[in-house]
Formats: C-alpha cells, sequence, structure tokens
C-alpha cells in the first residue's frame, strides 16, 4: 500500500483584485519524489511555492503537509517544511553560524543536535571558510548558500526552494543539487523552481509545467517529451511556454 503523500496542492489559486496569479493548480509529493516546476518569468512559480510553504493564504484551494492544513492554526506542519526564498537577506551583523543556530533552536534543536547539524552543512555547503564572518562582508553566492543551509537546518520533511543555484557558480551550484540528491535519498521530498534545466534532468521524478497561472502539463520528463515531440529539455520548455498542448 503506498504512504500517504508528504505535500499535497489541492487546487490553489491566487488573485490580486483582477490579476490571476494562480488558478487551480493541484498536484501531490511523496517520500523520495522530486518535483520539478518550469515556466516563464511571471507564470506563478513562486507564488505557488510560497502557498505550498504557507507563507501566502490561497484565494480558493489548499495545500497539505501529511494531511494537514499548512495555512491552519496549528504550527506542526509548518515545521515539516524547509523553504528557501528568492531573497536573500540575511542578517548583517550575525555571522553565518549564529544564524543556523537561532534558526536551528526555533525548529526545537539543541546542543550537540545542532552543533552536528551546522557542521554538517557548513561542510555540504562548503562554509567553513566563512562560517564566522558577519554575513554584511559575504558575496552573493555565499549568502545564497547560506541561506539554503538556513533553511534546512532541521531537515524537514519538505524542501521547498525557489530557485536555490541562483547566482551561484559552477562549485556552489553542485553542492546545492548534490544536497538534494542526498536529501532524496533520506525519503525528504523536495519541491524546487529552476531556469536550469540540467538540474531538472538529473534530479526531477516529475516536473509540473506553469504557464500564465496554470498547469500547462505535469509527468515524468518522459511523458513531457512524448507531449511535446521533443527530445531536448530546453525545446521541451519553449513548447510549453509558447502554448503547446
Amino acid at each position: 500500500m503506498d504512504k500517504p503523500p508528504i505535500a499535497e496542492a489541492i487546487g490553489l489559486t491566487k488573485h490580486f483584485n483582477t490579476h490571476i496569479a494562480l488558478e487551480g493548480v493541484s498536484f501531490s509529493l511523496r517520500e523520495g519524489e522530486v518535483l520539478g516546476i518550469l515556466g516563464a518569468n511571471g507564470s506563478g512559480k513562486t507564488t505557488l511555492l510560497r502557498m505550498l510553504a504557507g507563507l501566502m493564504k490561497p484565494t480558493a484551494g489548499q495545500a497539505r503537509i501529511r494531511g494537514e492544513d499548512i495555512g491552519g492554526p496549528s504550527l506542526e506542519a509548518r515545521r515539516q517544511v524547509g523553504f528557501l526564498t528568492g531573497n536573500t537577506r540575511l542578517y548583517e551583523k550575525l555571522t553565518p553560524r549564529d544564524i543556523l543556530q537561532i534558526f536551528g533552536q526555533l525548529y526545537g534543536l539543541e546542543g550537540a543536535v545542532l552543533a552536528e547539524r551546522i557542521h554538517g552543512l557548513a561542510e555540504e555547503m562548503r562554509l567553513h571558510a566563512f562560517l564566522d564572518k558577519r554575513c554584511g562582508q559575504l558575496s552573493s553566492g555565499m549568502r545564497q548558500r547560506v541561506s539554503v543551509a538556513r533553511a534546512l537546518i532541521a531537515d524537514p520533511s519538505l524542501y521547498i526552494l525557489d530557485e536555490p543555484t541562483a547566482a551561484l557558480d559552477p562549485m556552489a551550484s553542485h553542492d546545492i543539487v548534490e544536497l538534494i540528491r542526498k536529501a532524496k535519498a533520506r525519503g525528504r521530498a523536495v519541491v524546487f523552481s529552476t531556469h536550469r534545466m540540467e538540474e531538472i534532468e538529473y534530479l526531477c521524478d516529475r516536473v509540473l509545467f506553469l504557464r500564465e497561472g496554470r498547469v500547462a502539463t505535469q509527468g515524468s520528463l518522459e511523458e513531457l517529451k512524448r507531449q511535446s515531440a521533443q527530445a531536448k529539455l530546453t525545446d521541451i520548455f519553449l513548447y510549453f511556454a509558447q502554448g503547446g498542448l
């Protein structure tokens, strides 16, 4: 018998006055699954991820984490989510270590457990060289690495990542891709948006393509290839972005 999904989007809809940002988006995500969100700029990717993380209230529909409404009064569902926004703002007077300690404590981590988690993330994300420098002194790429570590400090059940490799060099991008791959192997569910086609091909079990706030299609990469009659993911992207299917 299949395990129940970790995350579900059920008819998620978001209107800003007369503007339709998202309309009727549904999917489910189980343990060890990686779902890639594709779409042109303005297609609703960030809005979808923010509602799934409980940071934005839907106009209609519901986002559930392990069967519980993410927007409900209980905080338990939100504790199972790690969300990386596209905004990499950090507390400039604090160090990455300070930030990871604070956010770890907010998730209930303490003592040796928290120290081990910080050490492990510093290894995976190559943070050691600047772990004790003030964030105001860090480059944009370093800040992005710290932001990823901050979002994932508690190793949550669901990783929600909005363009996690944006502004990163190839080495840093590789570190994040490998972190996602390892999370998948541990049974974590991952949903992320990206414009990097190679990440979709390497990581994703399924792809959801948004166009003007609606689902143009979703399925495995092989299913999208059949639907579009295209072999390369860049051509598949262009096919659906330009109104295919």
